[in-house]
């Protein structure tokens, strides 16, 4: 699959959450999404990363986003991850990696020499008509609530 691109309509996507409750990218038309992959649950880097999006919540809630994090992981994992974190947006489980598929992000990675396929790690912000306005591939795992802000702040 090619690899997409700001301007590119998102991909459509169904998929169930940490309470095994369908979810999809129609629940969010109308709405700016910040759709994030992360490669496990309760590994350090992806900690990091979910708090500072739980920290920053209400910050981007009051800029009008949604936030969805979707993973390989289980409902019962992310269930776990979600109260052990207190996070306060849903989790996808992206168990057959369906999702990572169709938005380019699941491919091989390089670690301590040995190559293996896995979640590149990526946000897209989708903005209310589906289209992807944004894509952080760089992503600051400590400080990614920040990294999405001033972004923004910059146009």
């Amino acid at each position: 699959m090619a690899k997409l691109k700001v301007g590119d309509p998102a991909p459509r996507f169904e998929g169930v959450d940490q309470q095994d409750q369908k979810i999809s990218l129609d629940d969010f038309s109308g709405k700016k999404l910040i759709l994030y992959f992360y490669p496990k649950d309760n590994t350090p880097g992806c900690t990091a990363e979910a708090c500072s999006l739980r920290d920053g919540r209400e910050e981007l809630r009051a800029m009008g986003f949604e936030v969805v994090g979707v993973s390989p992981d289980s409902p019962k994992s992310h269930r776990g991850f979600i109260e052990k974190h207190a996070l306060n947006f849903p989790l996808i489980a992206d168990t057959d990696k369906t999702i990572a598929q169709a938005y380019g992000v699941w491919g091989e990675k390089k670690f301590m020499g040995r190559t293996y396929m896995g979640i590149l790690r990526t946000t897209f912000v989708i903005d209310p008509q589906g289209v992807i306005e944004k894509i952080f591939d760089k992503v600051q795992t400590k400080d990614h609530f920040h990294q999405i802000v001033e972004a923004y702040r910059q146009d």
